[in-house]
């Protein structure tokens, strides 16, 4: 049944990652009324030529997610598996990128994959990783304490299990990876997108229950899913209040007061206020189903996703995409970026500020995208 709901994903769609907390923005860096927005031109789409205003990092299959290991040039993208487009050959891995000289290489599993369990943090966990059945999805990182060069990441994954999979990452020269531990989700959840919080349990989002009405019900609009809410030691439970259409990319304040959540289903972003309960929340409409949130280094939030149109009935309506920009001081949100429908990027599922540039994902192609910021 769980199979099933997925094959009917398949043929509809997208999804999404998350995050790591930045503090908000004060009024004086909101977004200035004359910027103005880029929009790239078109090219083959089997071609890794770049196009007016875009380069591509090609050979990264399905790079859903896209994280800057702190202010090291190295970036990491995710992969998700080929179950979106029923392809069984492609597997989940993790890819590591040069930001410098754009050169690419699989970090996990690679040849020497690494499994120390930390017992103390994950004994629920029922074991390392199946580095045969996994899908790179959603990423989040944390920067150790006293360890300037060395991470804490958390990974949402499908496959044999649907679980938050955590690595720890050394960044010093060249990054290294180990798995470290799980923490295994209810099997009714498609867990989308994860945010990191200081005693490090985690904010993860329920973009549908495969079991139920699937993607199908996230394009009728219907309430699908959730936050779920996980604090070392503790169970998986849900933050009330934060019911919403496809619940996709998530991030939180440095403060960890407030959560953004990209509601796909409805074209938004919802902020929660998660010193009430239940949460309350405001709204913001985007242009765009949105996938994955993240903070821009200005403060802001980042968000892209297909150009939503009324004659569009679904995700994937051959509409071309855009990249929003949202200031969380108002929530205003403005386009500042975007491609026609014949680019050769298509199934945007994230854009990330790395320098002066837009880093843009997909969940489902043969590279990333990379635009100059506006």
């Amino acid at each position: 049944m769980k199979n099933s709901a997925i094959a009917i994903f398949a043929g509809l769609v997208c999804l999404a990652a998350c995050s790591e907390s930045t503090p908000e923005p004060q009024a004086d860096s909101l977004i200035p009324q004359d910027r103005a927005v880029a929009t790239i031109g078109t090219a083959p789409a089997d071609a890794c030529m770049d196009e007016p205003g875009i380069s591509y990092i090609c050979g990264i299959r399905n790079g859903e997610d896209i994280l800057q290991l702190g202010n090291t040039p190295w970036v990491l993208v995710s992969g998700m598996n080929g179950e979106l487009g029923n392809d069984n050959s492609i597997n989940g891995r993790i890819h590591l990128v040069n930001y410098q000289d754009r050169s690419v290489e699989v970090l996990f599993p690679g040849n020497n994959p690494v499994f120390e369990q930390n017992m103390e943090l994950f004994p629920d966990c029922p074991g390392p990783l199946d580095i045969s059945d996994f899908s790179s999805h959603g990423l989040a990182l944390v920067r150790q304490q006293n360890a300037p060069e060395k991470f804490r990441l958390y990974m949402t994954s499908h496959g044999a299990r649907e679980a938050v999979e955590i690595f720890e990452i050394d960044a010093f020269l060249k990054p290294t990876i180990k798995w470290t531990g799980c923490v295994p989700m209810p099997e009714t959840s498609w867990t989308n997108s994860v945010a990191i919080l200081s005693d490090g349990g985690f904010l993860a989002t329920q973009f549908m229950d495969p079991t139920g009405s699937g993607m199908a019900g996230v394009i009728r609009r219907e309430i699908t899913g959730h936050v779920f809410e996980w604090h070392p030691l503790g169970e998986v439970t849900v933050m009330a209040g934060t019911e919403l259409s496809g619940p996709n990319g998530i991030v939180i304040s440095g403060d960890e007061r407030w959560v953004y959540v990209a509601a796909f289903g409805t074209q938004e972003i919802v902020r929660f206020d998660r010193s009430s309960t239940p949460a309350g929340s405001e709204r913001v409409a985007v242009g765009v189903s949105p996938d994955n949130i993240r903070w821009s280094t200005d403060g802001t939030l980042y968000t892209a996703g297909g150009n939503f149109t009324e004659d569009c009935n679904g995700p994937v309506c051959g509409t071309g995409w855009s990249v929003y920009e949202i200031v969380p001081y108002n929530m205003r949100a403005s386009r500042l970026a975007g491609a026609g429908p014949q680019a050769a990027l298509q199934g945007v599922s994230s854009a990330v500020s790395i320098g002066n540039e837009i880093w843009v994902g997909t969940y489902g192609g043969d590279r990333i995208a990379i635009l100059p910021k506006p």
